[in-house]
């Protein structure tokens, strides 16, 4: 036999052989038999599967927590793995297992889940819950305002509430809003006033708006007016709440000396606010 043949001959077995061991590699299965979480406290992941070589073996949990599931060589591999301080952001947590066989090969499983049970907290709900608390909280946080007339100053404190903002598509902020507004002013003649107005928002680059509107006002006791304004959105606080400066005047039509003149700092937010 040639030395041609003799090295096309091995070349081949080498070939074979390569391509058996592949086949025997690739054929490895993983089953799962249990994957559940504990209803007991602390919550434990218990994870059991067959594998149909021998294996190490780890699981990979919402593709950010790695465990090892067995350090050594086994067909059986189980675990218990306490999920009690991890964070999750879906109550159907994803998990995929990992194997590693005699030669060295990986291989994955496909995606499986398991459930988190009711009274584990989930990051989306931890965090609406906690911006709902803190935005209400700040929501109802009054405007501290500089109020002043031709020959008085006086302190006021006002909350304004948007009540329905007017959806505007491919925009931050809505296309303007109808807002009712509380105020109190301290030590002056007219102590108490309710606005209604409308407010129109016009995005700005390098600020955040600039927003002109126009209120209509009463103390209940006969002062009524309208009082035009425009406010200028500065910066963003947690991206859910705008510091705006405010600049207003108000006046009771047809009455003389009736002018009274406000500059305020408030926090916007349309978080509480019906959209149409």
């Amino acid at each position: 036999m040639s030395k041609k043949r003799i090295l096309f001959l091995f070349a081949l077995i080498f070939i074979l052989s390569d391509f058996q061991l592949s086949a025997q590699t690739d054929s490895i299965e993983i089953d799962i038999i249990d994957n559940f979480v504990t209803p007991e406290i602390p919550h434990n992941f218990v994870l059991s599967f067959f594998t149909s070589e021998k294996t190490k073996s780890t699981v990979l949990i919402d593709n950010k927590y790695e465990y090892v599931v067995s350090n050594t060589f086994n067909d059986i591999h189980k675990t218990r793995i306490d999920i009690s301080k991890l964070k999750f952001k879906v109550k159907d947590v994803p998990f995929v297992v990992s194997v590693e066989d005699t030669n060295g090969n990986r291989f994955t499983s496909e995606k499986y889940d398991f459930q988190l049970p009711q009274e584990m907290k989930v990051e989306s709900e931890s965090n609406f819950l906690l911006l709902c608390i803190f935005g209400g909280t700040v929501f109802l946080l009054p405007s501290p305002t500089y109020l002043y007339t031709d020959n008085y100053k006086y302190f006021s404190l006002t909350k304004e509430i948007p009540l329905i903002s007017i959806s505007k598509k491919g925009f931050s902020y809505p296309a303007g809003y109808f807002s009712m507004e509380y105020s109190h002013v301290f030590n002056a003649p007219h102590k108490n006033f309710l606005r209604l107005g409308y407010k129109q928002i016009i995005e700005i680059p390098g600020i955040q708006y600039v927003s002109p509107g126009i209120n209509g006002f009463t103390n209940f006791k006969g002062f009524n007016g309208i009082s035009p304004e425009v406010s200028v959105g500065l910066f963003k606080i947690l991206d859910t709440f705008i510091l705006y400066a405010r600049y207003r005047y108000n006046v009771k039509p047809g009455e003389a000396g009736s002018e009274f003149q406000e500059i305020s700092l408030g926090l916007y937010s349309n978080f509480f606010s019906l959209y149409f």
